[in-house]
């Protein structure tokens, strides 16, 4: 890409997208500079997606309660409680 050539970060998701398959269907068909930006086009894309599926990601916290031993991983954290009693 040139110099006067728009940075990776300023294009958005799909504007990438239809650029990477661009450059691919360009590789495709035998331009010779056109598989390494392609390439890099798609690295973007990988990155990006890799980047907003691990922040839709949510890490649940264990309730607190009593702990459990480690071979009763089946049994919930409530299971020997009776219900209404809060301790």
């Amino acid at each position: 890409m040139s110099s006067d050539s728009p940075l990776l970060a300023d294009i958005t998701d799909e504007r990438l997208e239809v650029l990477a398959r661009e450059w691919r269907a360009r590789a495709a068909r035998g331009e010779k500079d056109a598989y390494g930006i392609a390439h890099s086009l798609e690295v973007e894309v990988r990155s990006r997606s890799r980047a907003s599926q691990r922040a839709a990601l949510t890490y649940t916290t264990p309730s607190p309660g009593l702990p459990r031993r480690w071979w009763q991983f089946w049994r919930s954290r409530d299971a020997g409680r009776l219900p209404g009693a809060d301790t």
